[in-house]
């Protein structure tokens, strides 16, 4: 129960401030570059961090410093489930028209130990939103603490290689590989990487969303 009650301590962040992240664009201002919109929970909002330390910060810099003309929007919100992803992502479609989206999302449902036809509903819907909008789609899978049981947490984990099969989505396994198993590299909730981690998750991300952007380039 702690760690249920740790995660999810983060959804107080009213929907107020969740719309004002989304609307903070990190990098290029040109309203003409190809927009990445990054939809997750604390664990891509730089949770108890400085919001330049998040792995998404880095993204950006890391964009701009191989001159990609892409400017990258974080409307990750600590605390957020898949139906709060799914009543805000058609503003933030309408808003960013993004080239591609990379989702990470489904923790927070885990951790309330909602049902995972459920959970995965919810995430095919906003792959399927975010297709209608002509946007690519970067699926990043995340595992729930071993503790919840493997009835539960391999169904869990496994939906996400599912829905990136039955999409055909580029797909990063788990967020936190690498650092989930690293104590000095988790925060003391034992659930959020601390600022040193973030590089590493960058890492992670980078090498698939990388294949996106240059493919996306050459096809143009």
């Amino acid at each position: 129960m702690k760690i249920v009650r740790a995660l999810c301590c983060a959804l107080c962040v009213l929907l107020s401030t969740s719309l004002t992240a989304a609307r903070a664009a990190v990098g290029h201002d040109s309203g003409e570059a190809p927009v990445i919109l990054v939809v997750g929970d604390s664990l891509s909002a730089a949770y108890n961090l400085a919001e330049e330390q998040g792995w998404v910060a880095l993204l950006s810099q890391r964009m701009e410093a191989l001159k990609y003309p892409h400017r990258v929007v974080n409307a990750s919100v600590g605390g957020a489930t898949t139906a709060a992803a799914l009543q805000r992502f058609p503003v933030l479609v309408k808003e960013y028209k993004p080239a591609m989206v990379i989702l990470q999302i489904g923790a927070n449902d885990g951790l309330q130990g909602k049902p995972v036809p459920y959970i995965t509903a919810n995430i095919e819907k906003l792959i399927l939103q975010a297709q209608a909008g002509a946007a690519q789609v970067l699926l990043v899978g995340v595992q729930l603490p071993p503790n919840f049981g493997a009835r539960y947490t391999q169904p869990f984990f496994q939906q996400y290689q599912s829905l990136a099969t039955k999409h055909q989505l580029a797909y990063v396994p788990f967020l936190l590989e690498g650092v989930a198993t690293q104590k000095e590299l988790m925060q003391k909730d034992g659930l959020h990487p601390t600022a040193e981690a973030q590089p590493i998750i960058l890492d992670v991300v980078w090498p698939v969303l990388q294949g996106m952007v240059s493919h996306k380039a050459s096809a143009d």
